[in-house]
């Protein structure tokens, strides 16, 4: 993923974010979905008549609302210039409490095509097909299987997700007294085959329920001779079958067995966002465990390094949502900055008096930290990488590393 585009998919959820968090009283919140081929004059058309029958509204605060939201729509659609995906509008009043209301418009412009117009009216904003956009769509099937259990699941985009485990009633060797040798190798076997057979359909229903066209294959794991007995018995649906896209050796046949499995699969998967995202994480942790001294994390040593111009690569948690502020006394003017991690949607904090004077303190300038970080990276020709936190190295560096960490160029001793 290149730089441009991955920070365009960290704003574009961050806005999604926000928009979930705003509620409307009634059903005055309107989105608008305009695809790039449907003519403006045809939508102002559809929104004069909306905004007439608006006028049904009993709620004479509601309707006002939304003839409101109307009205900037079409003041908005005057001027506008469809891209090439299309373009989507929020508009409404939103409810910010203390029983007062904002009228607010946010406008996006969406990363895939828009097929479909829609005018929708509602207490929230509608989001679906714009979340759809997040959504990884390649998929693989996942089956892990012993002669003892069996786990399936489903690789989609970065995301591993268990779905069916089994257990067998395969006897083991040792046989019960009375049973010839032969007798109990037939009954162990006949075992064996039923297993296989119900991890087989069970695994092809799984399988068989995702969309044809995103589906790349199936990986099958295990030990030998166990995953290659099964992969030649042919137990999937014959079009599941065909799609097998290979084999991997695998120590764990539970749920930890598909990240196993997606690990042995690398060098197949490497295509992958999740595998080149694992790769760029596994390069942070030799450089950090090495004496190399070319690995930092913490925002304050990464932006140090940014600015000298020794960062190579700066990895960022897609989930860190964090604003350097700076805040300034009314009175004697004392200045700090400040880091504060914040959720969408929620107030902050009182910022307290000035430790000098005990004035009131007051935020003269705020700024995203990844915004700020990614702008140095680009002044200083830095890459910069976008990690999601859907597996463990991921979730290592949100949790772990505070979301932001880098590979340097040479040591600086920062």
């Amino acid at each position: 993923m290149s730089e441009q585009s991955a920070h365009q998919k960290y704003e574009f959820k961050k806005k999604l974010e926000n928009l979930r968090t705003k509620k409307g009283r009634g059903t005055e919140l309107v989105s608008l979905y305009i695809p790039p081929d449907k003519q403006i004059s045809d939508i102002t058309s559809q929104l004069k008549i909306e905004h007439g029958q608006a006028s049904n509204i009993k709620s004479k605060l509601t309707k006002t609302n939304v003839q409101g939201a109307i009205d900037s729509l079409l003041s908005r659609l005057r001027y506008v210039d469809v891209p090439e995906n299309g373009i989507v509008y929020f508009t409404g009043a939103v409810d910010v409490g203390a029983d007062k209301t904002n009228m607010e418009t946010t406008i996006i412009e969406p990363p895939q095509p828009i097929i479909t117009y829609r005018y929708h009216c509602d207490s929230s904003f509608f989001l679906e097909p714009l979340e759809e956009m997040l959504k990884e769509a390649k998929t693989y099937g996942l089956l892990v299987l012993d002669r003892r259990e069996a786990t399936i699941g489903l690789l989609t985009g970065k995301h591993i997700e268990s779905y069916r485990h089994l257990t067998s009633t395969v006897p083991g060797k040792q046989r019960k007294g009375g049973q010839s040798a032969h007798r109990f190798q037939q009954l162990r076997l006949i075992a064996i085959h039923d297993f296989y057979k119900r991890i087989g359909d069970a695994a092809s229903d799984v399988f068989m329920t995702v969309d044809h066209k995103n589906f790349e294959g199936v990986l099958l794991g295990g030990p030998s001779p166990t995953k290659e007995e099964f992969q030649s018995g042919e137990f999937f649906h014959h079009e599941i079958q065909k799609k097998l896209a290979g084999m991997f050796d695998v120590a764990y046949t539970d749920e930890s067995g598909l990240s196993e499995l997606v690990n042995a699969a690398g060098d197949k998967l490497m295509d992958l966002d999740l595998m080149v995202e694992k790769n760029l994480m596994q390069d942070f942790f030799k450089e950090l465990v090495s004496d190399s001294g070319k690995a930092t994390y913490g925002e304050d040593n990464v932006r140090e390094n940014l600015m000298v111009g020794a960062v190579d690569i700066l990895l960022i948690s897609e989930d860190l949502r964090a604003e350097r502020e700076t805040i300034r006394c009314t009175s004697c003017g004392f200045e700090k900055k400040v880091t504060k991690e914040f959720r969408i949607g929620e107030a902050g904090e009182s910022l307290g008096n000035c430790q000098q004077c005990g004035s009131p303190l007051e935020v003269v300038e705020k700024i995203d930290v990844v915004d700020e970080l990614s702008a140095l990276s680009d002044q200083m020709g830095s890459r910069v990488e976008f990690i999601s936190t859907d597996f463990v190295e991921g979730d290592q560096l949100l949790n772990a590393f505070g979301g932001i960490v880098a590979v340097l160029r040479y040591n600086t001793g920062i």
